[in-house]
């Protein structure tokens, strides 16, 4: 029955009936779900109706089920040229090519998609504006793709937020197997699918809002969901996941003021407040406690800083003169003036007389 379906999708296909081919290839996969040529064959009649998203799905499934079948990696890199997946496209060409060396096909696509990324590189070196890019590089006169049709049972909720650098992606799937599931990344497509047991495959495949690098992305199956990062080629936030919602918004560049600012180093510290520390040190030397010769030191500094100059003058002469036994604070008074000041512990103060 599954074959009767088949023959009559060939035929409307033939008919350049491709709508009622896709149905009809549906009910094919319906009855037989292990048939990789239906896959293939429906992702061809999906790529007539510019359904390029769902064909690479298709392409995918069919790989996954037959990794020696020609005809779905053509499919597949027909679809991502429409795509302008042009590296994703030469990367399933080249393996179709491995497989079947002797079709000329796989050679002449290879050399259109070499052609396309040399002039996408050699576009973007000239348009290269002297702030960040846009996140569309898709020419204007490509119209967008249609947004695929809601995913069939089991609906699995997904939502996603972003950095400007990094869209991540949640598919709140809860205890779904890691074999079960299949994650590929284009320049600009992203497809899951997820098998379920005694289900339809759930399918999430949309062209997204910007390009990203493939080999930057990754995602990991979690027991209540499936996550995935998707790295963006430019540094822009997405106005959505799908392509064609809105207009990407360039991140505000953070120019500090020429006037304001001192150019920073990246050597330079910050400055100290050698005042504030002055100020301690001698706070700190004030309030110390100290005893022996450290005390006597710091007490006849302290009377020396405080005093005029014939003062000064007269401690000096009586210092010197008594070995430091005796101190006269008055020069023209020796000996009739006391200091006021009590001595440390163990010393005498005394007046110089002469």
């Amino acid at each position: 029955m599954a074959n009767e379906f088949a023959e009559k999708a060939k035929e409307a296909f033939l008919e350049d009936d491709f709508d009622v081919a896709v149905d009809l290839y549906s009910k094919a996969i319906d009855l037989d779900p292990n048939c990789a040529a239906f896959f293939a064959d429906r992702a061809q009649a999906n790529i007539k109706i510019d359904n390029f998203t769902e064909a690479v799905a298709d392409a995918n499934k069919a790989i996954e089920m037959e990794p020696t079948l020609a005809k779905a990696y053509l499919r597949k890199g027909t679809a991502c040229i429409k795509l302008e997946e042009y590296r994703t496209a030469k990367t399933a060409l080249e393996k179709g090519a491995s497989v079947a060396p002797n079709e000329p096909k796989f050679k002449k696509m290879i050399d259109e998609c070499d052609l396309r990324i040399a002039e996408e590189e050699k576009d973007l070196v000239q348009a290269m504006p002297p702030t960040l890019p846009s996140s569309s590089t898709t020419p204007p006169d490509v119209p967008p793709v249609p947004t695929p049709a809601a995913p069939a049972k089991p609906m699995f909720r997904h939502e996603f937020y972003q950095k400007p650098e990094e869209m991540v992606v949640t598919i709140f799937a809860k205890g779904i197997p890691k074999q079960n599931v299949t994650v590929e990344f284009g320049e600009q497509i992203l497809s899951v699918v997820i098998q379920v047991d005694g289900e339809e495959d759930y399918h999430l495949q949309p062209r997204l809002f910007g390009k990203i690098v493939p080999e930057k992305c990754r995602y990991q199956v979690l027991s209540t969901k499936v996550e995935i990062r998707l790295a963006k080629a430019e540094i822009t936030t997405w106005a959505s996941l799908d392509y064609g919602k809105g207009q990407a918004i360039l991140p505000k560049p953070n120019v500090s003021s020429a006037v304001s600012q001192r150019p920073v180093y990246p050597s330079s510290k910050p400055g100290k407040d050698w005042d504030k520390l002055e100020a301690e040190v001698k706070k700190q030397e004030k309030d110390e406690k100290l005893d022996g010769d450290a005390a006597m030191n710091k007490f006849f500094s302290d009377i020396y800083q405080s005093a005029d100059e014939d003062m000064r003058r007269a401690m000096n002469k009586s210092f010197a003169e008594s070995n430091g036994t005796v101190l006269s604070t008055n020069w023209k008074e020796v000996g009739t003036k006391k200091v006021e000041s009590t001595p440390p512990d163990g010393m005498e103060l005394k007046k110089w007389e002469y």
